[in-house]
């Protein structure tokens, strides 16, 4: 087999060529996600409120199939960067399997802990029944979900995103078409309040799950996936570095819910204002997370080709690439705070406290996009525990104390805080491990 690009193009073209795509993707990603709250917070509020709830199990969910995807990613790309396609097959094939297994894990979840999960969070009854209705259809049909991310890295594994963003885009149109028709039960359809918002998810994750593995099966000839053969060995390489990613996830899922606690001791305003911003914040976060994608596969590949030069310039310019981004993103909520919030039909109340908030919380972005490139190079080369534990100082050690103890001010403002001196750690550590890890690994090849 010829070489693969990713051994042999130019760095700056090759990281344009097939990131772009990707943040295409993650952007159609974002949109999916937005057009979902758009619509539901024409509903009711307490529609949004049950949205912004279980967006933690969402969140988890999704991490569980990004964190394995990206091992998947790592092998893979590793694997045909030392022209070991046995090894690249079977990363894929015991990818699909574990997509399988998670899609078990949550249909089990969502047949029987939906309602004692909300109830855990609120007493009102409607928020609950809205609630209950939404996680449940999204958990239990998320096989499309599951296989869709699995596949989807895949692609990116060897190089081919423009297919991630072909599938995203499909699905993502989908959704925008059968949302409005079957929430309000336009065309003929019943009307099925937040029910549709969620049939509509899941159907457009299942039709692009489907189109993802034609895509694959036919036009995919760098792997080749012809029966699934479970491999320990294989699974154990994918979680050593996926399951730090999942991990990395689940702790900011358990930090939404514990803010949403400490936020709740001032108002449901602060609550719904963080639930907000969590969804104006993938429109930036989503392009850095797709830079990261990228670069995730190409420093792997030419680590194992033995290119230390190309390894070094790929994390380098993802480093200033994601600062950039991150960047923008903070002069936008710092500019235009209120045009975002009113996304949601924000009311002058949810206005007072969600304009601070956001113009606060952006000041976490000097430091974030670095961090974030970061760990890519610390899973790149294997490493994942180190993405972890920086994830798990920043949210754990620094972010949720610090809001603690701010919170005592009896100022909601001052909470805000919390997320610019957390990221401010993070990137003390991260730029430490930077140095002392993957440039001297990439160095000693």
């Amino acid at each position: 087999m010829k070489e693969n690009k990713m051994g042999t193009k130019n760095i700056g073209p090759l990281l344009v060529e097939m990131s772009l795509p990707i943040m295409v993707s993650m952007l159609v990603q974002a949109l999916y996600n937005i057009v979902d709250s758009y619509f539901v917070s024409r509903i009711s509020e307490n529609a949004f409120a049950a949205v912004s709830l279980v967006y933690p199990v969402q969140y988890i969910m999704t991490g569980l199939g990004v964190g394995t995807a990206v091992g998947i990613n790592a092998l893979l790309s590793r694997s045909l960067g030392e022209k070991n396609f046995n090894k690249a097959n079977l990363a894929a094939e015991n990818g699909i399997l574990l997509a399988f297994i998670h899609y078990l894990i949550f249909l089990a979840f969502g047949l029987i802990l939906p309602r004692i999960y909300l109830q855990t969070q609120t007493s009102d009854p409607e928020i609950i029944k809205y609630g209950v209705q939404y996680i449940s259809i999204v958990t239990i049909f998320s096989i499309g979900a599951f296989m869709q991310l699995t596949i989807e890295r895949i692609f990116q594994s060897v190089g081919k995103t423009l297919y991630t963003m072909f599938t995203q885009i499909f699905g993502m149109v989908v959704n925008i078409i059968l949302d409005p028709i079957l929430i309000f039960g336009l065309f003929g359809f019943p009307k099925m309040g937040i029910a549709g918002a969620a049939v509509a998810t899941v159907t457009a994750q299942i039709l692009s799950a489907c189109l993802c593995a034609f895509i694959n099966h036919f036009y995919n000839k760098d792997v080749t996936i012809k029966t699934i053969r479970p491999d320990l060995d294989t699974i154990k390489e994918i979680y050593k570095v996926g399951f730090p990613s999942f991990a990395l996830i689940a702790v900011t899922a358990m930090t939404i819910y514990f803010m949403n606690m400490i936020l709740g001791k001032f108002t449901s305003t602060a609550v719904v204002a963080l639930g907000a911003y969590f969804k104006v914040r993938s429109f930036i976060f989503l392009p850095v997370f797709g830079l990261n994608s990228a670069t995730i596969p190409i420093v792997a590949y030419n680590y194992g080709a033995k290119n230390k030069e190309r390894a070094r310039r790929t994390v380098e310019l993802a480093l200033k690439v994601a600062t950039l981004i991150m960047l923008v993103g903070f002069v936008i909520l710092q500019v235009y705070p209120d045009r975002l919030l009113m996304i949601f039909k924000a009311s002058d109340k949810l206005l007072a406290v969600g304009v601070p908030a956001l113009r606060i919380i952006s000041f976490a972005y000097f430091g974030a996009g670095y961090n974030i490139a970061s760990s890519g190079s610390f899973q790149a080369l294997g490493n994942g525990v180190i993405s972890l534990n920086s994830s798990i100082i920043r949210q754990v050690g620094a972010l949720l104390p610090i809001a603690y103890l701010l919170s005592l001010t009896g100022n909601v403002n001052m909470v805000w805080w919390c997320y610019p001196i957390s990221e401010f750690v993070a990137f003390i550590y991260c730029r430490h491990y930077l140095k002392n890890f993957t440039f001297k690994i990439i160095d000693n090849l």
